[in-house]
């Protein structure tokens, strides 16, 4: 499919890489389900002189929520689960599979709504953020020893703490409770929606077909860490174009069918009474928009889903750890909706 460029995207998308140094871009938008732009821009791999062009894959980093937010919701439609559930002890979905006997009375309150909205009562993304400790642990070594070893700060439900591992815990009880891998069961979905070319990451430098290279800007090794063990949290890799088949797919805007019901879409993006701004796996405002951000070393990503039937993706191989890059990166896609005119469709994302 030839898109024909649109020399104002492009043109805001220049000055973007340009003053942040970014090597590549992929960037997909829709309107009302239909494609009406895509484009990469930059370079795929710098050493090689490979141009970035909408099949090749990024890492999506905390795009993944979205993802494992959908799954969770939709065993809860199949009456698989309640989001209510109790995650660890006698009567929860994981019972005692994990750690040491006796659990605190907190961990044994953990819902697996505390998990989607970050409201554990612990186990942030800080300095001592689980996921980016004992990179040799497996899944189930890893949340043994947290629990273990790194008690909760909350009570459950009764405050907001951004927390990689409570989607780490997530991908579990999806694993629990269709008897999959993780990665399977997701795949399988994405497949119902066309998403053909979705994975988790490696942890090498092996990459998957028509993968980026990554560039770190943080004197981090982009290869260094257990990105394969970030699955449910930070762990995939997809095309933008893909991801927006996705997002589509889960709007609830009426012109593409959604893989979820519409009263289930609305407890999903329904905010938090711990965070008016975070809902179940998303970002959520008052005005109706939806998006989720991401950021690793060597990648960043954004989603965004406005109230006026767009929706875009905007995936990076590298990064810059400053508030105002992740404001700029929030504002990119709305600059080039808002000053873009877009004069064609090219059909349904599906």
């Amino acid at each position: 499919m030839a898109i024909p460029d649109n020399e104002t995207a492009n043109e805001i998308m220049f000055q973007f890489i340009k003053k942040y140094n970014i090597p590549g871009v992929s960037l997909a938008i829709a309107k009302s389900g239909k494609l009406i732009y895509a484009k990469g821009y930059g370079y795929a791999n710098i050493e090689k002189k490979d141009t970035v062009v909408t099949s090749n894959l990024f890492r999506i980093a905390s795009l993944s929520k979205p993802m494992t937010s959908v799954a969770i919701m939709g065993l809860v439609e199949d009456g698989a689960i309640s989001i209510e559930n109790n995650v660890f002890g006698d009567e929860g979905i994981l019972q005692n599979e994990f750690g040491t006997e006796p659990y605190s009375p907190w961990i044994q309150k953990i819902t697996i709504k505390d998990l989607l909205e970050h409201t554990s009562g612990g186990w942030g993304n800080d300095l001592e953020d689980p996921m980016f400790l004992t990179f040799d642990f497996n899944h189930d070594q890893l949340i043994s020893s947290t629990l273990d070893e790194i008690p909760l700060k909350n009570e459950p439900s009764t405050n907001w703490e951004y927390s990689n591992f409570g989607y780490c815990i997530l991908g579990r009880i999806i694993e629990k409770v269709t008897g999959q891998d993780y990665e399977v069961y997701v795949k399988n979905k994405l497949a119902l929606l066309g998403v053909k070319n979705a994975y988790v990451s490696n942890n090498s430098r092996q990459k998957h077909p028509n993968e980026v290279e990554y560039y770190s800007k943080e004197n981090l090794d982009p290869y260094s860490f257990n990105i394969k063990r970030m699955d449910s949290h930070g762990g995939w890799v997809m095309t933008a174009l893909d991801f927006l088949k996705f997002t589509v797919r889960v709007d609830g805007f009426s012109s593409v069918d959604d893989i979820l019901k519409p009263e289930t879409i609305k407890v999903m993006t329904t905010a938090s009474p711990q965070n008016s701004n975070y809902a179940k796996g998303w970002a959520v405002n008052p005005l109706g928009n939806w998006w989720h951000q991401g950021g690793i070393p060597g990648s960043s990503s954004i989603v965004i889903r406005n109230q006026d039937g767009y929706c875009w993706v905007i995936l990076l191989n590298s990064r810059v750890s400053t508030r105002e890059y992740e404001e700029s990166l929030d504002r990119l896609g709305w600059d080039i909706i808002n000053q873009s005119k877009f004069e064609a469709e090219y059909g349904l994302l599906q």
